[in-house]
């Protein structure tokens, strides 16, 4: 099991020192194995941090959060919380953020913006683009860190990329990744909704450990799952589109020959 000091273990969590030692003041967490004066942390209270972090986001307080956590201690072991933790915050797809420059996410974006402007920038400092970077952030192709632009999905963002590339505004590359971004949190539901309505994960869960581990499978298989399934139908969808296309398009050029002077 791997040990962490307090500033590692922090950093591994996605958090900061001073809300580990909040965690602690309040009983959040359990106390390290001291070494000397020095505290060491393992896998298990990454994990409670994780949770703990996640429940947040959901808008739970931390008095709520420690009631949960006492709750869920006195029926469950270590063992199915990491497991369940593991299942929750694993990465859901290979990819890697990648770091960009303002310069670099501007050329991409608006190619015609002039690069000999952009040198030494930030976005506070160019209001005419700051409308632009701000949709670009809200619809999560880019994040601004305070010296660069953090891009969580590469992939996406060469999407939106691309698609300027090829003569697509970016007003209507941002509102189709609105309407995608919604499209995919549908199919995640019915997917989800699907475990809930026939995989035992609704009311009738017990809360005993085997509900536990049951819980921890299901998510662990339900992302590529769900991922292969969604890749497989856009893929048919995609070609059966693009070719009643190009039979419109195809017609259309026939008719205007047919039609076309000297003809």
């Amino acid at each position: 099991m791997a040990e962490f000091r307090i500033d590692d273990l922090a950093r591994a969590a996605g958090t900061t020192v001073r809300h580990v030692r909040g965690f602690q003041e309040r009983g959040l967490l359990p106390p390290p194995r001291m070494q000397g004066r020095v505290g060491f942390y393992d896998d298990s209270h990454l994990a409670r941090i994780r949770v703990i972090t996640q429940l947040q986001e959901r808008g739970y307080t931390l008095a709520s959060i420690a009631e949960m956590i006492t709750a869920w201690e006195r029926g469950h072991n270590l063992s199915d919380l990491l497991g369940l933790e593991r299942a929750l915050t694993d990465p859901w797809s290979d990819e890697t953020a990648a770091t960009m420059s303002l310069t670099e996410v501007v050329q991409a974006f608006v190619p015609d913006y002039p690069a000999e402007e952009l040198d030494g920038r930030t976005p506070a400092d160019l209001p005419d683009l700051q409308a632009t970077l701000a949709r670009a952030e809200e619809l999560e192709f880019i994040r601004w860190n305070g010296d660069a632009f953090e891009v969580p999905s590469p992939r996406l963002f060469q999407v939106g990329a691309d698609l300027v590339a090829i003569g697509i505004g970016l007003n209507a590359v941002f509102d189709i990744a609105a309407k995608l971004r919604g499209d995919c949190d549908a199919i995640s539901r019915r997917f989800v909704q699907l475990t809930v309505d026939h995989a035992g994960l609704g009311e009738a869960m017990s809360g005993e450990n085997s509900d536990l581990v049951q819980l921890a499978e299901v998510v662990r298989r339900l992302r590529p799952v769900g991922i292969m399934a969604v890749q497989g139908l856009l893929a048919r969808s995609l070609h059966a589109e693009i070719q009643a296309e190009l039979s419109k398009q195809m017609a259309r050029i026939a008719e205007h020959s047919r039609t076309a002077p000297g003809q």
